[in-house]
């Protein structure tokens, strides 16, 4: 195994669509643990299938590391020692590793059409073997640099007949390794096919090109999904062909997190009402939009928190942690090794808790980004601290402040009347009448004095707080919501308490 000091880890997306909340795991953990070692993370935009390419893909994943304050040390954006970091701009390293494992008889050149791949795989079908693979059990039958004489070889290259390179996997040794997560794992040659490391474009395929760049760029440890672990053996013996065991970075294979019915996917948030992105994806070929944990409402500081815990804990009862407690914190040794189910209301409740958490100024700019988003203007900055400080606690999600506090900025536009107009009678708008006027005569605008004035004149006109207390919240904020109504009026002022009252006392009086 890798032996160097430093630590340098990497993630390395394909430029094809959305980026699910898992990758984003995949990203942070190899984030915490470079910085917890004062180590490097490096991102390296894996471009190798040009099929699948998808244009703003790329600047779409720079887009979301940034919200999450997950930027990496080196990318095609800050390039360090050992780009070029996207390997479609490697291209001509992967060949020359290609044809050093056919020269060392690991790996073969492969002629076989489109055709007689399918025709391989009707010929071999039968109940034990239901999907038959291009393995040591067929190679030997098809149109390959070990089938044909080398004659024929370099005249069909010659030729320019489309091939690919596919390793030749031994037949029936055991390869192993030990996982950071899982310990040692084992896998039998026998049952891997010969995949393929360079295709008929010149392209490696990930195989190849996630060996060699590891290799070139130096990675100390290479963290990943479990689904890629069905590859390990494939790497591994490229590891050993090419470079020497010694030189493989150290292994961890995280654990799937899983949805309501298996492994969570994007199907799942469409059925279910969450997020599975972190940022809003739109399809460019069907239009469709995809909604991310952004633009749901989620603070960064969450996202991340309520992520970390998806696969982790520090061994405590803590649950909301900082990025600097997580850096402090974070070992490899308390990932669990098995699937961790993600719960979109635990989701919710990191948030709450990070909204509590945060300081108005914190809050200050993505408040106003909400309310911006629905035409509320705020020009008052204090007015907006002391609005966050009074509302956050009653918020969720970021975008419950502009429910929560889009009325201290702008006059309620619908009023709804519906909670109190069944039970409005001449005593509570005589009330409101001598209320008013109490208002009016009012020096000290404060939440105490006005609530203890309200109380004096509910008494005198023979009502109880209650009966009238929910009126004056519809008519300061249009609705059956929001804090404390004497705080509501308090940060209203003056004028704008008393022409409130008044304007929905004429649509009382009126009705």
């Amino acid at each position: 195994m890798n032996t160097e000091k430093r630590v340098r880890v990497r993630f390395a997306p394909s430029p094809t669509g959305g980026l699910h909340l898992g990758g984003v795991r995949t990203v942070l953990y190899n984030y915490l643990y470079a910085k917890k070692h004062g180590g490097d993370f490096i991102l390296r935009i894996e471009d190798t299938d040009q099929t699948r390419f998808v244009p703003g893909a790329e600047e779409y994943i720079f887009d979301c590391l940034k919200w999450c304050g997950l930027n990496p040390d080196e990318s095609v954006r800050n390039e360090g020692p050992y780009g070029p970091y996207r390997q479609s701009e490697r291209k001509e390293k992967y060949r020359l590793y290609a044809e050093e494992l056919i020269a060392e008889g690991h790996a073969y050149y492969a002629f076989d059409t489109p055709e007689e791949l399918d025709e391989m795989r009707r010929k071999y079908k039968n109940d034990e073997n239901p999907q038959p693979q291009y393995d040591n059990k067929v190679r030997m039958r098809m149109k390959n640099s070990l089938t044909l004489s080398g004659e024929d070889v370099h005249e069909l290259i010659r030729s320019n007949t489309p091939y690919v390179i596919r390793i030749k996997m031994p037949e029936n040794e055991t390869v192993s390794f030990n996982d950071m997560i899982r310990g040692e794992v084992s896998f039998n040659t026998s049952l891997v096919d010969d995949k393929v490391l360079l295709k008929a474009d010149g392209m490696p395929t990930y195989h190849l090109a996630v060996v060699v760049d590891d290799h070139l760029m130096k990675i100390s440890h290479a963290f990943r999904g479990e689904e890629w672990l069905p590859s390990a053996p494939v790497h591994i013996l490229l590891w050993k062909y090419l470079f020497g065991l010694d030189k493989m970075p150290h292994w961890a294979h995280f654990p799937l997190i899983l949805g309501p019915n298996g492994k969570l996917s994007k199907r799942d948030g469409l059925k279910y009402g969450f997020p599975v992105f972190a940022m809003n994806w739109t399809d460019s070929k069907t239009g469709e939009l995809t909604e991310g944990f952004k633009e749901k409402g989620f603070l960064p500081e969450a996202f991340i928190n309520l992520l970390a815990l998806l696969g982790w804990n520090d061994g405590t009862e803590q649950e909301v942690f900082s990025i600097d407690e997580l850096i402090e914190k974070f070992s490899m040794g308390r990932v669990h090794s098995a699937g961790a189910k993600f719960d979109y209301e635990k989701a919710k409740w990191f948030n709450h808790e990070w909204i509590k958490k945060l300081d108005a100024g914190s809050l200050k700019e993505r408040v106003v980004e909400v309310l911006e988003a629905k035409n509320v203007k705020v020009q008052d900055e204090k007015l907006l601290l002391k609005v966050i400080e009074l509302v956050k606690d009653r918020c969720t999600l970021l975008t419950d402040f502009y429910e929560q506090s889009a009325y201290f900025f702008k006059t309620p536009e619908n009023i709804d009347l519906s909670p109190i107009q069944p039970k409005w009678n001449d005593k509570k708008n005589l009330f409101f009448i001598e209320l008013l006027r109490n208002f009016e005569l009012e020096n000290s605008w404060e939440a105490h004095q006005l609530e203890n004035s309200f109380k004096e004149i509910a008494s005198v006109n023979d009502l109880k707080p209650g009966e009238v207390m929910l009126p004056l919240r519809i008519m300061l904020v249009g609705g059956k919501f929001g804090p404390h109504v004497f705080d509501i009026a308090a940060l209203l002022g003056k004028a704008e308490t008393i022409q409130r009252v008044k304007a929905t006392l004429k649509v009382l009086e009126g009705a």
